[in-house]
Formats: C-alpha cells, sequence, structure tokens
C-alpha cells in the first residue's frame, strides 16, 4: 500500500474510533462486562442462591451507599473524568460477583456478600455519573434518544449473555441455586471489563457529527465543582425501587432456577427492543417538536406503567411468602401455566428500558454541557439509590409481598407524575450554551476561550 493509502486508511480508522457513536458503544461495551454481570446475576432472585435474605441485605447495603456516593459523584467526576471514573468503579462489579462464588463455597460467608455490595455501591456511582454524562453528551440533540437506545441495546447484551450462561449451566440442575462455574464465568467478564475504559477516547477531541466539540469546559476546581452541585441542585431537581419486587418477589419466588435463568433472558432482551423503539422511533421523532415527543414518550410510559402493574396485581393475588417459602417447588418453564407468567417478565423489561431511556433523553434535554449532565446524572442515581436501599431491606425483613408490590406500583406511577411539571418547565425545543447554569461559575471557561489564549 502507498504511503498516502496508508495515510487514508489511518484516517478512516482514526475517523471510526473518534466517531461520538463508536465512544458510546465502547461506553456501553463497558457496561456489558461489568453492570450487564451484575443485572444477570440480580435477575436470577437471591443473585443465584436459594435463600434471598443475604442477597436483599447485600442489595440495601449496595443502594444506600450508592444513593450517598451519588449525591457528589458528579462532582468528582467533573474534576476526575470519565476514564479515570470508570477505571475505578468497575473493579466493584468483579468483587461483588466475587463474594457469591465465596459464599457458595464457604456458606457463612453473607456477611462479605453485604459488604462487598456497599463498596459496590460507590463504585457504581461513579461508573454510572461518567456513562451517563458521555452518554448524553456525546449526541446532538437531535441524535440523544438513539444513541440512548444504542448503549441500552449493548448494555443489555451482558445481561442477556448472562442469562444464557446461567440458563444453560442450570438447565438440568435439581438445586434451586446456581453452581460455581456460572460464578467464575460471570467474574472472568466482569475483569475485562475492568481494563476496557483504557480504549476509551479523551472527551476534548470529540467532536459531534454536526461539527460542534463535545466538551465545552476544562474541568474546574473542587471548590467550583461544589458550588455547581448546589446550582444544579435548585435549577433542575429531578427510582430502581421496581427490581426487588420483579426479581426476588416474582422471579425468585415463584420459578426453579433453570426457568429463572431463562425469565432473566427474556427480560433483558425485551430491554433492548424497548430502548431502541422509544428512543429512535418515538424520542428522536423528527416529524414533531422536542417538546411534543418529550410529552409523548412520557404518555407511553405512563399507560404502560398502569398496564403492566395491573396485570402484575392479579398474579401477586395468587401467592404470599408463607403459600410459597424458598424449599416449595416451583414453577418450570415445562408447565402449562408459565406462557402467561413469562410475558409479564418480557412487558417488564420492556417498561424498565423505557422508563430509563425516557429519563435519561429527558436529562439530555436540559442540557448538552457534559459537566452538568454528569451532576445530573448523579443526582437521579441517588434518588434511584435511595427508594432501591428501602425497598431491598423491606424485602430482607420478610415484608408481605403484597406490601412491596402496592408501594412499588404506587411510588413508581408518583415519578412519573412528579416528572409531568419537571417535562413542562425544562425541556425546549433547543438548548442554548448560554443557558448553561454550571458554565456561568467561577474557574470555569469555554474550551474555545482557553484555547485563544
Amino acid at each position: 500500500m502507498s504511503a498516502t493509502g496508508e495515510e487514508k486508511a489511518h484516517g478512516r480508522w482514526r475517523g471510526l474510533y473518534y466517531h461520538t457513536a463508536t465512544q458510546v458503544c465502547l461506553v456501553g461495551l463497558v457496561c456489558f462486562m461489568c453492570p450487564g454481570m451484575f443485572n444477570a446475576l440480580a435477575g436470577l432472585g437471591a443473585g443465584g442462591q436459594m435463600d434471598a435474605t443475604v442477597s436483599a441485605n447485600a442489595n440495601s447495603a449496595l443502594y444506600a451507599s450508592f444513593a450517598f456516593f451519588a449525591f457528589f459523584s458528579g462532582s468528582v467526576h467533573n474534576v476526575l473524568g470519565p476514564r479515570i471514573c470508570l477505571l475505578i468503579g468497575t473493579w466493584g462489579y468483579s468483587l461483588y460477583i466475587g463474594s457469591y462464588l465465596a459464599t457458595n463455597i464457604h456458606p457463612g460467608a453473607g456477611d462479605f456478600v453485604v459488604v462487598a455490595g456497599a463498596v459496590l455501591g460507590a463504585c457504581a456511582a461513579l461508573v454510572w455519573t461518567a456513562q451517563g454524562s458521555l452518554m448524553m453528551a456525546y449526541p446532538t440533540e437531535a441524535q440523544k434518544g438513539t444513541y440512548i437506545g444504542y448503549f441500552w441495546a449493548i448494555f443489555n447484551i451482558g445481561g442477556v449473555v448472562g442469562s444464557a450462561v446461567a440458563f444453560g449451566s442450570s438447565f438440568n440442575s435439581t438445586l434451586n441455586h446456581v453452581g460455581n462455574g456460572t460464578y467464575i464465568v460471570f467474574l472472568v467478564l466482569s475483569f475485562t471489563g475492568v481494563v476496557l475504559p483504557l480504549l476509551l477516547a479523551d472527551p476534548y477531541k470529540m467532536i459531534r457529527t454536526d461539527g460542534t466539540r463535545v466538551t465545552p469546559i476544562r474541568y474546574p476546581s473542587w471548590k467550583t465543582e461544589f458550588i455547581s452541585l448546589f446550582v444544579a441542585l435548585y435549577t433542575d431537581p429531578g427510582f430502581n425501587y421496581f427490581y426487588t419486587w420483579q426479581f426476588n418477589d416474582y422471579n425468585g419466588a415463584l420459578f426453579n432456577i433453570r426457568t429463572r435463568g431463562l425469565n432473566n433472558f427474556v427480560y433483558w432482551t425485551a430491554q433492548i427492543f424497548g430502548s431502541f423503539f422509544i428512543g429512535h422511533y418515538v424520542l428522536d421523532l423528527r416529524r414533531f417538536r422536542r417538546r411534543v415527543r418529550a410529552f409523548l414518550g412520557w404518555s407511553i410510559v405512563m399507560v404502560f406503567v398502569f398496564a403492566v402493574h395491573v396485570w402484575s396485581y392479579y398474579y401477586q393475588l395468587t401467592y404470599t411468602r408463607t403459600s410459597d417459602p424458598p424449599d416449595a417447588v416451583k414453577m418450570d418453564f415445562t408447565d402449562p401455566g408459565y406462557p402467561a407468567h413469562v410475558w409479564l417478565m418480557i412487558f417488564y423489561g420492556l417498561l424498565d428500558s423505557m422508563w430509563q431511556t425516557t429519563a435519561y433523553w429527558l436529562m439530555g434535554a436540559m442540557s448538552n454541557d457534559p459537566a452538568k449532565l454528569a451532576v445530573f446524572t448523579g443526582f437521579y442515581k441517588c434518588f434511584q439509590s435511595a427508594g432501591s436501599a428501602v425497598v431491598w431491606r423491606l424485602d430482607a425483613l420478610q415484608q408481605p409481598y403484597m406490601s412491596i408490590f402496592i408501594s412499588t406500583w404506587v411510588l413508581t406511577a408518583a415519578g412519573m407524575v412528579c416528572a409531568f411539571p419537571l417535562v413542562y418547565a425544562r425541556v425546549k425545543d433547543h438548548t442554548e450554551m448560554d443557558d448553561e447554569a454550571l458554565l456561568n461559575r467561577p474557574n470555569v471557561r469555554r474550551l474555545s476561550e482557553h484555547s485563544n489564549k
């Protein structure tokens, strides 16, 4: 190949690497390996174990820690940068998965799982803040729903792959928990995710497809960031509560281990389609103005919230903790009543993905500034995790399934109602950079201002 040809080939590969869609996909791959394996584990119910108490306590510790650290993680991210946050944060997933392997080998190691959950909470705050900032900042305003769909699809393939591993490895098992091999596969994949952040491009070198630079500011001082945190909370006040009932109190309570793996597989597969549908075909639908698309997305999610929970209510009427204890004979996918039950898992997957995609899209519609988006993501994960910490603890205390279900339904619907005035007041047809509150803080300058000196 001639020198000119090599230069052109190099230019094409460089252009592909620095394309914003490529970088969002790389972030998705990091989350495929780490949060994706966590989701596969959690979706099995009880972390793949028979007794859900240790898992519920670990998740309560995890989300309490997550809520605390996520409140500040946006500010930490804006000083350290996304790559360092991802490098620090991803190792917590390996520790958490390893703790389940340890308790499978040594049944008395439940306290280790709880401690690992608390450590993971701090690590996850960094991962999800960096992920949210890059995912929402890299696309243009017209592409945000589609890019969120790209990320959500790749991320949830992790849950699909992990669920397939769990289903295959436990297919002939007569036990009601997964074996060591499943945890080892999850652990190896999560270790791969720890090194993947090294492949991410420097955000300062990124240019959107419309020619605008992604990063309009330099990382400010810690003092400036904590001022910015409270500015964002004041100007833009923003639950994963429903996972507990879905995973522990439905999937974990009613089905045997291989069927839990299959349910998990279809759940995360449905998430791929749900996210891309609402992101690409509703929230990025160019025939409508952005405000119209915001209300349309909100309406679709609201309808799904009530449709899925009415359906779930009739199933919840048929069992209790007493009628279906952990050592009871559980439903198998070969049983006649199984098809109707698995469709509920599919629709819960669709609901969760559309909820999360719409939430990220709404945050992205309020700002194009990566620093502000990092703070938004931290707040979002903080409030999500606070709700999760409470409900996982309630589950560990053996509160009635129906009580947890009703609280899930009420709080999910209330969250949508509270989001409506936020959509009305904050989503505009276009975001002007001059409106970005964080750019007006001390020591914060546009990238172009720095370059001209």
